[in-house]
């Protein structure tokens, strides 16, 4: 491949490279009960949001104002954080683990010369990092990435892991040049909103059949073939 048909492969984490078995969930309820005395919403739909996302909506569902909420967000995150940590290593828990053919892929975008490794997540920074250790990936293998820090709106996220890539290559990255590969249909509309080719799999709350729904350019039920998913990222 010529440089100018670089890939860069941009990986969802939760129900793509690894399920944490409801850490995120219970360390976000833990902090909005403790910041605001609320839980949030039983039942809220967390797939596909960022984590200040996830904050408002459920603080706005109890009727918080978006003044309220913006007071409370840094206190909430946090917690948030904090108890994130000691939820993704409690024995009374299931550990994180990674989803089938991710350690494979994720060595197999590392070592190819036309493929740049980069996340794209709702986590936070500092989640994502905790997330990804748990599961004994180092999050330093990702050359770049753009994270719920960056943006509450998930769409935005994928212009801003674009950026970083070019500014990672040195020279423009087109939106057809990303690959977003996520497991719900906020990753595939985050991927389309800059003209990146997505890549859905079925391996988090969502079925092949909803995922083909969104328009994604392929959909695969896991991560497991990494000849064809390699070749899927690097010429879907």
């Amino acid at each position: 491949m010529t440089s100018g048909s670089m890939r860069v492969a941009l990986f969802d984490i939760d129900g793509t490279i690894l399920l944490a078995h409801g850490a995120g969930r219970r360390a976000m309820e833990r902090a909005l009960l403790d910041v605001t005395g609320t839980p949030g919403p039983g039942g809220q739909h967390y797939a596909g949001k960022t984590d200040r996302q996830i904050v408002r909506e459920a603080l706005r569902t109890n009727g918080f104002s978006d003044a309220d909420v913006n007071r409370h967000m840094p206190a909430i995150l946090d917690l948030y954080l904090s108890s994130l940590e000691s939820e993704l290593s409690a024995a009374e828990h299931e550990p994180t683990f990674l989803l089938p053919g991710v350690g494979a892929i994720l060595d197999a975008c590392e070592g190819h010369d036309a493929v740049l490794l980069g996340l794209l997540t709702g986590n936070l920074i500092q989640g994502a990092d905790r997330k990804l250790r748990a599961a004994k990936v180092d999050p330093a293998r990702f050359s770049i990435g753009a994270f719920g820090s960056d943006h509450e709106d998930r769409p935005v996220l994928a212009a801003i892991a674009r950026e970083r890539a070019a500014q990672h290559l040195q020279r423009e990255v087109a939106g057809a040049s990303c690959v977003v590969i996520g497991d719900t249909p906020a990753d595939v509309e985050c991927g389309l909103a800059i003209g990146a080719r997505t890549i859905a799999v079925a391996t988090g709350n969502y079925t092949s059949g909803q995922l083909r729904e969104t328009g994604a350019h392929l959909v695969l039920e896991d991560l497991a073939d990494t000849p064809v998913v390699l070749e899927a990222i690097l010429n879907v």
